[in-house]
C-alpha cells in the first residue's frame, strides 16, 4: 500500500462485538463516545484512520473484558459468536485485516477446544486473554489445557490488560480513583495486574511443561524490560529448566509498542529483549494510528530493524 514505509501490522487493535459487549457491566461498557463510536465500527472509518496511519494490516482484539468474567458455559457459547463474527469480518476483507480470537477461559478445556476451532476453522491467527479470569491469574494448572493447545497450534497467547480485581482496586487505588480515574486503568492499574500474570507464569513452570509457547505483552512490556536485571539478581535462583527469570522471559515473550510511544522505553525494551522481539501496534482506537507510525519514523531505525518491527517480526510470529 506504501512506497516509502515497509509492510506495516498493527497488532493490538480494537473491536467491541454488540452481542458480548451487552454483557459487560455498565462500568466496563462506558467510554467516550468517539471511543465507542470506533470500537464498533467495522467499515468505513476504521479503514480510513487505517489508510491515514499508513497501516497495511490491522489484527483485530475484542476490547476488554472480553469472555474472562462470564460464567462458563456463556462464555462458551459467546466466544464462538464472536470468533465467527470476527472470522467473517475478516474473510471480507482479507489483505486488511487478522484476528486475535476470544477465548471462553472460565472453561479451560472447552478454550483449548475454542483455540483450535479458531485457527484451525476459522484462520484467526491466535487468542487475546483480558486480564484475570474471575479473579483467577492464569499461571493455575487448571488454565494448562490452553497452553498445551497454544504449543501444539503453534499460535501466540496476547496477554492483555483488564481492571483489577475490586480488593485490590479498593486497597491501592481507591483513595485517588475519584479524582484520578485512570490511575485503576492504564496509568498504573493495567500494568500491575497483568505484568503480574507474566511474573506468575514465569515462576509456575509452565514454559518447561511448554517450552514452545509464545506470549505476547503490549505497551512495551507492561515496565517489565525495565526490571530484568534486578529481578534476576534478587531472585537469584533459576525458575524455568535451569533459566533465569530473564533467559525465560527473552525466551517466550513477544512485546508490542501499544499505547507507549516513548523513545526510552523502546530503546530499553530493544537493549533488552532484541529487536526481533518488538512489534508495532497502536492500541486503536485508544491511540492514534497516525500518532504511532509517525512515532516509529522518528526513532531513526535502521531499515532492517525498521522492517521488522513494522510488519516483519508480527509476520513471522503470526504465520501472516
Amino acid at each position: 500500500m506504501t512506497i516509502d514505509r515497509p509492510f506495516t501490522v498493527a497488532l493490538e487493535e480494537h473491536y467491541c462485538d454488540p452481542e458480548l459487549t451487552a454483557l459487560f457491566s455498565e462500568s466496563e461498557r462506558k467510554r467516550p463516545p468517539h471511543i465507542e463510536e470506533r470500537l464498533f465500527d467495522m467499515g468505513e472509518l476504521r479503514l480510513r484512520e487505517l489508510d491515514e496511519g499508513l497501516i497495511d494490516v490491522q489484527v483485530l482484539s475484542h476490547a476488554a473484558p472480553a469472555t474472562q468474567k462470564l460464567d462458563a458455559e456463556t462464555a462458551v457459547r459467546m466466544a464462538r459468536l464472536a470468533n465467527d463474527r470476527l472470522a467473517g469480518f475478516v474473510d471480507l476483507h482479507r489483505t486488511r485485516f487478522a484476528g486475535l480470537g476470544v477465548l471462553p477461559t472460565p472453561a479451560p478445556e472447552a478454550a483449548a477446544d475454542e483455540l483450535e476451532r479458531m485457527v484451525t476453522g476459522l484462520g484467526l491467527k491466535g487468542a487475546m486473554v483480558n486480564g484475570l479470569t474471575n479473579g483467577r491469574f492464569l499461571d493455575e494448572r487448571h488454565f494448562w489445557p490452553i497452553f498445551a493447545r497454544a504449543q501444539a497450534l503453534d499460535v501466540p497467547i496476547y496477554l492483555h490488560p483488564s481492571s483489577p480485581s475490586p480488593i485490590v482496586s479498593e486497597t491501592y487505588y481507591n483513595d485517588y480513583a475519584r479524582q484520578y480515574p485512570e490511575l485503576i486503568g492504564p496509568v498504573w492499574g493495567f500494568t500491575v495486574e497483568t505484568a503480574t500474570q507474566a511474573i506468575r507464569m514465569i515462576l509456575s513452570g509452565v514454559f518447561e511443561q511448554y517450552p514452545r509457547l509464545m506470549i505476547v505483552l503490549g505497551h512495551l512490556g507492561e515496565g517489565l524490560p525495565f526490571l530484568l536485571w534486578r529481578i534476576d539478581d534478587l531472585l537469584a535462583r533459576p525458575v524455568s529448566g535451569g533459566l533465569t527469570f530473564s533467559e525465560t522471559f527473552r525466551k517466550h515473550f513477544h512485546l508490542t509498542t501499544s499505547g507507549n510511544f516513548s523513545d526510552a522505553a523502546f530503546a530499553c525494551s530493544v537493549a533488552e529483549m532484541g529487536i526481533d522481539r518488538i512489534m508495532f501496534s497502536v492500541d486503536w482506537p485508544f491511540a492514534s494510528n497516525k500518532a504511532g507510525t509517525d512515532w516509529i519514523e522518528r526513532l531513526g531505525l535502521a531499515p532492517g530493524d525498521r522492517e521488522k518491527v513494522l510488519g516483519g517480526n508480527a509476520k513471522a510470529l503470526l504465520n501472516l
